[in-house]
C-alpha cells in the first residue's frame, strides 16, 4: 500500500494544466549510488542507466552520493557512466563528495559546471543545492549564496502562479541534519512547493518540512537484500503527485501518494532558527576557514573563492580576492605586511595593505586545505600528499616532503625540530623542520583511511605526542621513536582537542559533548577530570583554545563553551549561530578571540 500524505502547494486559478493533461511529467530520480570501478554499483548502476533510457522521463536527476571518497578518478568515472544517459540530466553532490574531496570540492564545479541545477517548463520548476559538509565532519550546510539564488530564481518564476515547485538536495530538511535547516525551511515556505526530494539514509521515509512541507527520502542504488539496483521516480499530473519505486528491468512500485490542497501560512523565521549574537561581520557567501589577524585587518576565505579582509576598527571589507574555488585554509600571516591564502591551485600572496596580489606559488598537484604555519623565516603549509617549507619572506620552496598517500587538513605542531602533522593517508609523522626529512611515522593499524588522524593538531610535550582521531582513541606516542605509549578508548574522542597553556593538560572533546582533560606527560592513561558540557552528540573538529584558566570549545551548532579549568565546571555559554564553529583563534595583538562560523559569520570576543 502506498503511503498518502497531503500536499500542501498553491493552485492558482486559471493554471496552465494542458501539457500534463496529455501526460504526467516524469521525473527518474537516481541518488546514493556510491560508484568505485569494478565494485558491485558500477554494474547496478550501468543497469539502472541502460533501464532509464528505456523509458520516458522528462528529465534525470542524480541526487548526490555519486562516489565513496570524492577522488578525481571516482568522479570522472562516474561521469563517463551517466554520460550515457539520454534524457535531460542534473547532478547534485552529497557528503561522499564534499567531506572527503581530492579537490577540495572543485572537480565536482569542473566536472559538470555547477553543483546546483534550475528546470522549469510552463507548469513546473524543478531546482536542487548542495548540502556539504564541506572538507570537514559537520552537519549539512546550505551555502548563503545557494540560498540567495534559490530566492531570486524562484522569486522570477513562481511569481506569475502557474508553476509549482519540486525541490532537491541530498540531506533531509531536518533540524538534525543541516545546521541551517530553519533558514532553507523558512525559504521553501514562501513558494508553491509541491515536494522536496532527498536521498542520504538509504531508505523510503516520508516527512514534513517546517510542519507542512511534504518530503521524501528515496532508496539508494542498492539496497540491502536487493539484486537488481534501482531508483525513485516521481510523476506529476495536473492535481496528484506519486512516488514510485522502480527496480531496473521491473515495474514501478507505488511509494507515495500526494494531494493538492491550499498553502498553509509561512512560518514565523524565529520559530525555527536560534537566537545568535550579533556578529563583528556578515559575509555575503558561507566560511570554511578559520580566522588569521593582524595589528588592522582580520582574514578569512569564503565559499565563493575569496580571500577577504576586514578591517578590525569599521568592521567593513578592506578588499576581496577572488580565488576562483572554495577556500578552505586559515589564512596565514607572512611577514613584511603580507598574507598567504592556500588555494586549489596555487597559494596566493596578497599585500595586506592593498589587496594587490603580490605572487601566485603553484601547488603543483591537487589543493590547499590545511592551515599553515610561520615560525620566524619558515613558512610550514601542508597541502596535497605533501608537506612544505618555504620562505615566509620570499615564498621560495625550502624543501616539499611528497611521501603523503593524502591531503593533509589541520595546521601542524612544531616544537624544536620537530614538525608533527597527520595526513589521511593514516599516518601521523615527524620530519625534521630543517631538512624535510622523515623521522618516523605512525598509524593505528587501520586500513581504512576514513579513521586516520588526518583533521587534527598534535599536543606536543618534551616526551610525547598526543592525539585523538575518528577511530575515537586517545593516543600518546613517544616522541623520539613514533612508538605507541598508550591508547585510551574509555571516551567517544574524535578530531577535537587542545593543550592547556603550560603544556601539561591535553583537553579533548568526546562526541558526547565531554570535555575530558588527561595528563599529557603520564607514562599511562592518567585521567584528571571530565565535565558534561550538555551540548549533547558533536563532532565539529574545532580546535580548543585555553587562556586564563578557561578552556573554549566550539561545537557544529554555534554553541561555545567556556569551561573553567580550575573549578571543572562550564562557566557560560553563548549561542554565536546555528553552524559549525570552524576554529577558535587569539589575536596576536589585544589577545581577542576570534570566531568564523559556517553561516558566514565572524565574530570578536575580547579578553575582558
Amino acid at each position: 500500500m502506498g503511503i498518502k500524505m497531503i500536499l500542501v502547494a498553491a493552485m492558482a486559478t486559471g493554471m496552465a494544466v494542458a501539457a500534463m493533461a496529455q501526460r504526467p511529467l516524469r521525473v527518474a530520480v537516481l541518488s546514493d549510488v556510491h560508484v568505485t570501478e569494478g565494485n558491485r554499483c558500477d554494474t547496478l548502476l550501468r543497469r539502472a542507466v541502460a533501464d532509464i533510457n528505456a523509458a520516458d522521463y522528462d528529465i534525470v536527476v542524480m541526487n548526490g552520493d555519486l562516489t565513496n571518497q570524492g577522488l578525481d578518478s571516482e568522479l570522472k568515472y562516474v561521469k563517463s557512466i551517466l554520460d550515457d544517459i539520454e534524457h535531460p540530466l542534473f547532478v547534485l553532490p552529497g557528503n561522499h563528495e564534499n567531506n572527503w574531496s581530492q579537490s577540495a570540492t572543485k572537480t565536482f564545479v569542473d566536472l559538470w559546471g555547477s553543483d546546483r541545477f534550475l528546470w522549469y517548463n510552463d507548469s513546473i520548476v524543478a531546482i536542487g543545492i548542495n548540502c556539504g559538509p564541506y572538507m570537514k565532519m559537520g552537519d549539512g550546510h546550505v551555502k548563503r549564496e545557494d540560498l540567495a539564488w534559490m530566492e531570486r530564481e524562484l522569486d522570477r518564476l513562481t511569481q506569475d502562479g502557474k508553476r509549482r515547485v519540486l525541490s532537491f538536495n541530498h540531506y533531509p530538511v531536518r533540524k538534525d541534519d543541516l545546521d541551517n535547516y530553519g533558514t532553507y525551511a523558512q525559504t521553501l515556505t514562501h513558494y508553491p512547493v509541491m515536494l522536496h526530494v532527498n536521498g542520504h539514509y538509504h531508505h523510503w521515509q516520508p516527512y514534513q518540512i517546517a510542519g507542512h512541507i511534504p518530503a521524501m527520502m528515496t532508496r539508494a542504488l542498492a539496497m540491502k537484500g536487493d539484486t537488481l539496483g534501482g531508483y525513485a521516480v516521481v510523476e506529476i499530473s495536473s492535481d496528484s503527485l506519486r512516488v514510485f519505486n522502480k527496480p531496473t528491468g521491473r515495474a514501478m512500485e507505488r511509494k507515495a501518494a500526494f494531494v493538492n490542497a491550499p498553502l498553509i501560512a509561512p512560518h514565523a523565521a524565529d520559530s525555527l532558527m536560534p537566537q545568535a549574537e550579533t556578529p563583528f561581520y556578515a559575509d555575503a557567501a558561507s566560511i570554511f576557514t578559520r580566522v588569521a589577524a593582524d595589528a588592522e585587518n582580520v582574514y578569512f576565505g569564503n565559499s565563493l573563492g575569496e580571500a577577504v579582509a576586514v578591517s578590525k576598527t569599521t568592521g567593513q571589507r578592506r578588499w576581496a580576492v577572488p580565488t576562483g574555488a572554495s577556500l578552505f585554509s586559515r589564512p596565514t600571516v607572512l611577514p613584511g605586511g603580507k598574507v598567504a591564502f592556500p588555494a586549489a591551485e596555487a597559494i596566493w600572496i596578497i599585500d595586506a595593505a592593498t589587496g594587490q596580489v603580490v605572487e601566485k606559488l603553484p601547488s603543483g598537484q591537487g589543493p590547499y586545505v590545511a592551515d599553515g604555519l610561520v615560525d620566524g623565516d619558515a613558512y610550514y603549509q601542508g597541502g596535497y600528499k605533501r608537506m612544505e617549507r618555504r620562505n615566509a619572506l620570499s615564498g621560495a620552496l625550502v624543501w616539499s616532503y611528497d611521501s603523503l598517500g593524502n591531503y593533509c587538513q589541520a595546521q601542524p605542531t612544531l616544537s624544536g625540530d620537530d614538525l608533527i602533522f597527520g595526513a589521511w593517508d593514516g599516518a601521523l609523522r615527524c620530519i625534521d623542520a630543517q631538512t624535510g626529512e622523515l623521522r618516523w611515522a605512525w598509524t593505528n593499524g587501520s586500513k581504512q583511511q576514513l579513521l586516520s588522524p588526518g583533521n587534527v593538531v598534535p599536543m606536543v610535550t618534551d616526551s610525547a605526542v598526543v592525539i585523538v582521531a575518528p577511530d575515537r582513541y586517545m593516543t600518546s606516542i613517544d616522541r623520539r621513536t613514533g612508538q605507541t605509549r598508550w591508547r585510551d578508548k574509555s571516551h567517544r574522542y574524535r578530531e577535537s582537542m587542545g593543550a592547556s597553556a603550560d603544556g601539561k593538560v591535553v583537553y579533548a572533546k568526546t562526541m558526547d559533548g565531554e570535555l575530558v582533560a588527561v595528563d599529557a606527560k603520564a607514562p599511562v592513561f592518567t585521567e584528571l577530570w571530565t565535565v558534561d558540557m550538555g551540548i549533547g552528540y558533536d563532532h565539529a573538529p574545532c580546535p580548543i583554545v585555553e587562556r586564563d584558566g578557561v578552556a573554549y570549545v566550539g561545537s557544529r551548532r554555534g554553541l561555545l563553551t567556556a569551561v573553567d579549568t580550575r573549578q571543572r565546571r562550564v562557566a557560560w555559554q553563548r549561542c554565536l549561530g546555528s553552524s559549525e564553529i570552524n576554529g577558535i583563534d587569539i589575536d596576536p595583538v589585544d589577545g581577542s578571540l576570534w570566531l568564523s562560523l559556517v553561516e558566514g559569520t565572524v565574530l570578536r570576543l575580547r579578553r575582558e
